[in-house]
This record gives structure tokens, sequence and C-alpha cells, in this order.
């Protein structure tokens, strides 16, 4: 029954259920945990890093923590390639805001963009939301 209403994030199921949002959200909870700490001196921000085959080589970098600009950092939880397109996003907006105003974007605007980008997407019809959420610091 589902399939029926599965492919679109603006058609409610009888049961008054969007299953592409659902969809989304299960790959964020089936994502390893991310985890940041505030402490007086900094930020402390880590990931899990999820081991899929043992037949893989071990990656060199975090492929969940990202730098966006000089002074903001993020780090994810879900799915990889959604959290590129935001994260290209964020520095885009991040290098733009530098350029016009000559001074660091403020981090409350950045995550705002990101918010409002990855709402769009669940807003309208089709555009499959983001499975991805983030922490920024």
């Amino acid at each position: 029954m589902a399939r029926r209403y599965d492919s679109s994030t603006t058609t409610f199921s009888p049961e008054g259920r969007l299953h592409q949002v659902e969809y989304a959200i299960e790959a964020i909870n089936n994502a390893g945990t991310s985890v940041g700490i505030l402490a007086k001196d900094g930020v402390v921000m880590a990931s899990e890093r999820k081991i899929t085959s043992g037949l893989l080589a071990p990656a060199r970098t975090s492929e969940k923590t990202y730098k966006l600009c000089g002074h903001a950092t993020c780090t994810v939880a879900g799915l990889t390639a959604d959290a590129n397109i935001l994260i290209d996003q964020a520095r885009l907006r991040a290098g733009r805001y530098e350029y016009q105003y000559q001074e660091p974007i403020p981090i409350e605007n950045l995550v705002e963009h990101v918010c409002n980008y990855k709402q769009a997407y669940t807003q309208y019809g089709g555009l499959r939301p983001f499975g991805v959420a983030f922490l920024f610091a």
C-alpha cells in the first residue's frame, strides 16, 4: 500500500504519513553518531565511522567532518552524498557573505541558510528530502 504514496513528498498516505520524509529520517537514524562538546576554550566534535565491509581500505581522512570556512566546521550523520550538496551550499554562502561584507559569516546565518535549503527540498514536490543531520561549530 505504501508504494502508491512514497514517490512524492507532498502526497500523504491514508494514515497521514509522508513516506519520503520517513525514509530520510530513517537514513539519519541508521548512520553513525555525531557528538559535540563545548568547553571553555574550544569545541570538540566527533563522529562514529561505521565499517560497512572489511574488504574496503580504511579512509585516511574523516568523511564526516568538514571545514566550511575559516571559523566554521560541521559534522554529519546520514547520507554523505546529501551532506556534500549541503556543504557545498554552505561554503558558497560563506564565501559570498565574506566577499560582500568583508567579515566572516555568523554561524547563525550559515545554519539558517542550510536549514532553509533543506526545508525547500521537503516542501516542494519532485524533490527528495535530504537524509542528513548536522552539528555546526
